[in-house]
């Protein structure tokens, strides 16, 4: 097993980032929360204190016991992390006189301290934080400081335990990552053999053990995640994979013939379902977004256990669940608020009984590309952007017909097709078109019309936890505008939206 990082979570917003940064040190790490760590191991490296939320004054306060490792294992705290280490260890945290978030310099740097190297004075840091280490304990000395924190950073003395009250994780520090990198690798002294190679490697001689024989099913979306997860098990037991591939009346215009040739073009053992009728019954008269995902959920669920009854012997389910879906399924908090119920975790109906087999969920979005070229998986495939498992089912902002669903397909392939022809395509992380609740007076050639509004929507991202609009060439929004309204009939008017999120989401529903 590879060495790893344990990031203790305690219900920061950054947790995430955190993680990212170690995995780009090719150098692998879990997150945990606080109330829920593993058992400790030779496995474990070093451990990284996330920020939170929450005071250390607090009586309630996310708290663990740093004796399971103080001594023995590198600690880095960052923030509320920071603030937790000298506070157990007698220090005084306190509020802040002037609350301290946003951009900070480094006015003083201990660049002969192990997790300061390499770093200038001046460096830009990003503090995020209501209280402040205002007194360290003895054996605590200060190793970086700005104008308005005295202790910036701290070490304890004789132990490879740090503090930090800022945040090394977000672009906005701009030599964080240097401090990541003198944490793990100088400090823990992990080898970076963590690559997407490697994780091939491994994971395919584990499901060769896992899975033996026995057959698996598993449902293909025609996204990226369930596609390298099929290819790994692919290599894994080869003609024992049972895909399917569902046409749920949902999909962009041609997706399901084109993208099902590619699958067999990868050597796929794929079957290919036309169930749109059912899915349009099921979704006849219904406006809410959040039935409309139940109605189609229990559907898919219907038609793919009918298929999978098909399959003689079949034992595992296989699915494309990735490290951000089994992250929030089991938060400081417990599963996170409902915004929209379409992860995997969790979601197989008792009456199937297959056991889960889910080959990338310890990798975020970005990994998963990178196995998938190490696959040797078509860049068309892995290259396509995030399409909701709903489909267009939730870009349309009312009950689904059939007729509505053409119109939407037309708008969104001359919106699709025009980014890939002028080459946008790779500078946006998704793109669609939604077809509004709304009609407006129009006016073609000598008559007027009444018809419907359409919305085009494109978004720049890492991750799809934050994003911003893309900001398209006007002339190309123009040429689109025009050709829908030309194309497309029933639609006369085309908005762009220039929503960011936060505020708001990138899909409307």
């Amino acid at each position: 097993m590879a060495e790893m990082i344990l990031i203790v979570d305690f219900g920061s917003q950054y947790t995430q980032l955190i993680a990212r940064r170690v995995r780009e040190l090719n150098v692998y790490c879990e997150i945990h929360p606080y109330n829920n760590l593993p058992e400790f191991n030779d496995r474990i490296k070093g451990v990284i204190l996330s920020g939170s939320p929450c005071s250390v004054r607090e009586d309630e306060a996310p708290d663990i016991d740093l004796q399971n490792f103080n001594g023995e294992i590198p600690v880095l705290g960052v923030c509320y992390g920071a603030q937790l280490i000298a506070n157990k260890n007698g220090g005084f945290v306190l509020p802040s006189e002037i609350r301290e978030f946003g951009r900070a310099k480094l006015s003083s740097v201990d660049t002969h301290n192990e997790l300061m190297k390499e770093m200038s004075i001046n460096s830009q840091v990003w503090m995020s934080h209501g209280d402040t280490i205002a007194q360290l304990p003895n054996q605590f000395e200060v190793i970086a400081s700005t104008p308005s924190v005295e202790i910036a950073a701290f070490k304890v003395q004789g132990q490879d335990t740090y503090g930090i009250q800022f945040h090394p994780e977000v672009t906005h520090s701009v030599e964080g990552k240097i401090i990541l990198r003198n944490f793990v690798v100088h400090i823990c002294h992990c080898s970076q053999d963590w690559t997407p190679d490697i994780f091939v490697e491994t994971t395919v001689e584990e499901l060769k053990k896992k899975l033996g024989e026995e057959k698996v099913i598993l449902g293909l979306s025609g996204g990226v995640d369930s596609s390298v997860a099929a290819m790994l098990i692919h290599r894994a037991i080869g003609k024992n994979l049972h895909c399917i591939f569902v046409d749920n009346g949902l999909l962009r215009k041609n997706e399901f013939h084109d993208v099902l040739a590619s699958y067999r073009g990868m050597g796929l053992n794929v079957k290919g379902v036309d169930a749109k009728d059912k899915f349009y019954k099921a979704l006849h008269g219904v406006v809410d977004p959040e039935a409309k995902r139940k109605a189609i959920g229990k559907v898919f669920i219907d038609v793919f256990d009918e298929e999978a009854h098909n399959i003689e012997g079949a034992k595992w389910l296989g699915q494309g669940t990735i490290y951000p879906d089994v992250i929030e399924s089991v938060s400081v908090k417990g599963p996170s608020a409902t915004i929209k119920s379409h992860h995997n975790v969790g979601g197989l109906p008792d009456y199937m009984k297959l056991d889960v087999v889910e080959p990338l969920r310890t990798l975020f979005k970005d990994e998963v590309r990178l196995v998938g070229n190490t696959l040797g998986i078509d860049k068309n495939i892995l290259g396509r952007h995030p399409f909701p498992g709903p489909g267009l089912a939730i870009r349309i902002l009312s009950d689904i017909t059939p007729e509505k669903i053409s119109i939407l397909q037309e708008v969104d392939h001359i919106f699709i097709k025009g980014l890939r022809d002028r080459d946008l395509y790779d500078e946006v992380w998704q793109a669609g078109a939604m077809l509004l609740p709304v009609q407006s007076v129009g006016v073609m050639g000598d008559e007027r019309t009444y018809e419907s509004v359409v919305s085009l929507r494109a978004v720049s991202s890492v991750d799809g936890m934050t994003a911003d609009w893309s900001h398209l060439p006007h002339d190309f929004l123009s040429d689109i505008s025009n050709e829908i309204i030309n194309k497309v009939k029933g639609v006369n008017r085309v908005v762009y939206d220039i929503s960011s999120k936060p505020p708001a989401t990138i899909e409307w529903e």
